[in-house]
């Protein structure tokens, strides 16, 4: 079951596609098929160029997501160290592995000052 895209979704696309497609060129369009490129002006979810799909979509997990996934878009939570978009799959709180290792960072940190002020006190 195909949806519409929503004015985001188009943006990330577009964004996806002029920055990482490697394919793409502003002055010729999609260089393999030798006309616009077929992603930028995508409406509705289904079909997609499979080097998209397979190259750049990955490099945007909340995006493969919601194009990915059946029915209406998924719902996203906001990365608390980044505020960039969470999938709410179980256990994953952060976005990448560098907003999980900052937040271990910190709460390492937070428990050695709590621990250095105890330890002044007594």
């Amino acid at each position: 079951m195909s949806r519409e895209l929503t004015r985001e979704e188009k943006a990330a696309i577009r964004r996806l596609v002029t920055g990482l497609c490697a394919y793409y060129d502003r002055e010729y369009g999609c260089l393999p098929l030798d006309c616009e490129c077929y992603m930028l002006g995508k409406c509705w979810t289904g079909a997609y160029c499979r080097y998209f799909r397979e190259a750049v979509l990955p490099t945007n997990p909340a995006l493969e997501a919601a194009l990915t996934i059946e029915g209406p878009a998924p719902e996203m939570r906001p990365c608390p160290v980044c505020g960039g978009p969470v999938l709410p799959d179980g256990r994953t709180r952060y976005c990448s592995a560098a907003c999980a290792g900052a937040a271990l960072r910190e709460q390492k940190r937070d428990y050695m000052r709590k621990k250095r002020g105890r330890t002044v006190e007594n």
